[in-house]
């Protein structure tokens, strides 16, 4: 059947303008207090010794498997769903969202002069089928590489001033002031920003979405 929206169950507004980009319409699906989004930030919990790969696409799956449940809950219309997560990577060590400017100054300063990979897994799920059971679930992931150039202090200082690193994996964005920060990328603009425009329409096509034939 042909969709005229998928659900997304993110907060995140980069994600939102990302699928914008490619004519795709959504409903935000959002905690609906505080206490759901405790429970959706503590499903970003790492393991001891969790490989990178394995702890984003876990992380990705849970929080789907979470707003799948919001949606029957909420008794909301059948439509495909779409989930991701982002982390960066310093070789086996997780860079997630800094607890405060100290953590972030911390995560910056490690990823000066070096590469680090960042990683999104994008989970798609297919619209609840006519007996209420779920549709199959896809998954991918988008690994790019960054090189950042050698930061001074002063470029760290300036940087945690601005705010700009708050919620962001490894403590800064690719789309925003860091930008200056970043020598070189190899793989998915996109994908670094939080949602991989290639992966995601494919994934999308595979339950049912055309993203060149939906129309905003």
């Amino acid at each position: 059947m042909p969709f005229t929206f998928i659900y997304l169950a993110s907060q995140s507004p980069r994600r939102a303008q990302l699928l914008q980009q490619i004519g795709v319409p959504f409903r935000a699906l959002t905690p609906q207090s505080g206490e759901e989004g405790r429970a959706l930030e503590a499903l970003e919990a790492e393991r001891p010794g969790e490989p990178p790969v394995r702890y984003v696409r876990r992380v990705t799956l849970l929080k789907l498997a979470a707003a799948a449940q919001r949606i029957r809950d909420q008794g909301l219309p059948p439509a495909p769903l779409l989930c991701a997560d982002t982390t960066v990577a310093l070789g086996a060590q997780i860079l997630g969202k800094p607890r405060d400017a100290r953590h972030a100054a911390a995560m910056l300063r490690a990823l000066s002069g070096r590469d680090h990979r960042v990683l999104t897994a994008v989970a798609v799920q297919g619209a609840q089928g006519v007996k209420g059971e779920q549709g199959a679930t896809h998954v991918t992931l988008s690994a790019s590489r960054v090189r950042f150039a050698v930061l001074s202090r002063v470029d760290v200082a300036a940087y945690i001033d601005s705010g700009e690193w708050q919620g962001k994996a490894g403590g800064y964005a690719v789309q925003g002031r860091a930008a200056a920060f970043i020598a070189h990328i190899s793989g998915s603009y996109s994908g670094i920003m939080g949602l991989p425009l290639h992966e995601t329409a494919l994934l999308l096509r595979r339950v049912g979405v055309d993203t060149a034939k939906m129309t905003t």
